[in-house]
């Protein structure tokens, strides 16, 4: 007999954002996954029972009467393993923070022992509200995950930060979550510098010299971070992957502007982990027009000049104390040593305090789901991180990062 599907509670309170959590509902029932939907009253307004029933393939209700024998306030929180509220209202997140149970979503809330994530959706001024912000804080000091919002077009005309981030990566942070069994916030209150992807150097306005980097380590990175209740930002370089929920991304091309993106989330960044992949060299000159083939065959020459590295400026010339840094070295090992004796020149090299090894023999890594590294540490440690999915690779690289942190 397979084993029992993971038990999934979809609270839903009454945002306009709750059609959106249909698409969330469809990616955990074609996942496998046993889903009961929970909506507020006010949720019924948006999106009806009918929807709910039909894509869960269960009967919905909003109240604590229906089917009362099989006592619904307090099994359904007993009996789950993960409890996402989707959108999550500024109303269900006071009542949750304050012990409010006048539904059966805020009983649930009351009753489940599992993991909660919180996904907000409101208008910025609601979100930036000192009550909201204390409720947040609240529910993220009791262990719930509370990512934060997306920045975007809200309802009507507005635009700012109160957008339900997008369902397909809440359905990515809560699998996340799911998967550890339990939520660690040991990042709660930090706040993390990601970068992710690989950068560009144009020759000319179409053409440009770039790498293979797909940025999916670095974005689970971000989203594990996020998880374990980090602020996070993330440096994108050319990634186009949807943003990570709860993180703010900042979108970059070449490595100058990475360079200063970085450099100025530095200062306020508990911990740099420099996933992305900056090319180490950059034309001389770049031309204003594109380079036209020449009627003799002959290729144009082009000079390179080295650009600034990056890991090494911030390891060594840090804008925060107590700051942890982390390197990655994609090495396939060659005459001069093996990729592990490559690493150590290049930690030592550097100055960070973890660098991540991955050996990128025959393109291994690149734009696949799963990874395996060595963390080798500056003290002369190196931990193996089995084959695994990037979200593991990730997770176990931040375990080490919150040890150095503590330590």
């Amino acid at each position: 007999m397979g084993a029992t599907a993971p038990r999934v509670v979809l609270g839903v309170s009454g945002g306009i954002a709750a059609y959106k959590s249909c698409e969330l509902l469809r990616r955990f029932t074609e996942s496998g996954h046993d889903v009961t939907v929970v909506p507020t009253a006010a949720a019924l307004e948006f999106v009806g029972a009918p929807t709910w029933a039909a894509l869960s393939g269960k009967p919905v209700a909003a109240d604590v009467w229906t089917r009362v024998e099989a006592v619904p306030h307090v099994h359904i929180g007993q009996h789950a393993d993960l409890v996402v509220v989707a959108p999550a209202t500024a109303d269900i997140m006071a009542k949750a923070a304050h012990g409010l149970a006048d539904d059966l979503l805020t009983n649930t809330l009351l009753t489940a022992r599992c993991p909660v994530v919180f996904a907000p959706a409101m208008h910025t001024e609601m979100w930036e509200h000192p009550a909201t912000q204390a409720n947040v804080r609240t529910l993220r000091e009791r262990g719930a995950v509370v990512i934060e919002p997306a920045e975007g077009r809200l309802t009507g005309k507005d635009t700012g930060k109160g957008r339900l981030p997008d369902p397909a990566e809440i359905f990515e942070l809560a699998l996340d979550v799911l998967s550890r069994g339990a939520v660690q916030p040991d990042l709660a209150g930090r706040h993390v510098l990601v970068s992710a992807g690989g950068t560009r150097e144009y020759l000319d306005p179409v053409r440009f010299l770039g790498n293979r980097s797909s940025g999916l380590q670095g974005y689970a990175l971000a989203r594990a971070a996020a998880a374990r209740g980090a602020e996070v930002t993330l440096v994108a370089a050319n990634v186009s992957l949807p943003d990570p929920a709860g993180v703010k991304v900042v979108r970059v091309e070449t490595t100058a502007q990475l360079r200063d993106a970085v450099l100025a989330g530095a200062p306020a960044a508990d911990a740099i982990v420099m996933a992305a992949a900056p090319a180490d060299f950059r034309p001389t000159d770049v031309s204003d027009a594109k380079i036209k083939k020449s009627e003799d065959g002959s290729a144009p020459a082009i000079t390179l000049e080295q650009n600034p590295d990056i890991l090494k400026e911030i390891s060594q010339h840090r804008l925060r104390e107590g700051q942890v840094i982390v390197g990655f070295a994609a090495e396939t090992g060659d005459a001069t040593g093996s990729v592990l004796e490559l690493a150590t020149a290049k930690l030592a090299r550097k100055g960070c305090d973890l660098l991540v090894v991955n050996d990128v023999s025959g393109g291994a890594v690149f734009g696949s789901p799963d990874n395996e590294a060595v963390i080798l540490s500056a003290a002369g440690v190196a931990a193996d991180v089995p084959r695994g999915s990037k979200a593991s690779v990730a997770h176990a690289i931040w375990d080490q990062v919150a040890a150095t942190l503590r330590g």
